[in-house]
């Protein structure tokens, strides 16, 4: 990131998840999120800030290049998002159903992710909402 831009740029480490234990925490006490094509899990953190991780199968999508743009556009969404997501570790799995989708629509698929999300937690505080509905 340049010195003088502002805003969040970029994918760095400290909010992807990159070991094992932390996608077993959220595949284990993690609440399932869904949408058209796509699977979440998401486990409250106490790092104070939303992290991402992506379990994209060789079974859904067997070319790299496709599981490559999913993942691009995943990133993307997250990233421009991730200012307003609440504290949660967050892994994204899909089904063969995004290789339908354009790249508009699988935004528009990350953004009702997000809006349920929020639903789901309290805004800022990682607790589950329990009036929320998932």
């Amino acid at each position: 990131m340049n010195a003088g831009q502002s805003g969040i740029t970029g994918f760095p480490r400290e909010v992807r998840l990159t070991r094992g234990v932390e996608f077993q925490r959220v595949f284990q006490h993690g609440k399932r999120l869904h949408a058209n094509g796509l699977n979440a899990r998401a486990a409250a953190n106490t790092v104070g800030f939303p992290r991402l991780g992506m379990a994209i199968a060789k079974k859904a999508l067997r070319r790299a290049h496709e599981r490559n743009r999913i993942r691009r556009l995943v990133r993307e969404s997250f990233r421009h998002h991730q200012s307003t997501l609440p504290a949660v570790d967050l892994v994204i799995m899909c089904r063969s159903e995004v290789l339908t989708m354009s790249n508009f629509e699988l935004f528009q698929q990350l953004e009702g992710l997000w809006l349920r999300l929020h639903k789901l937690y309290s805004a800022g505080l990682g607790k589950p909402n329990e009036t929320a509905l998932p």
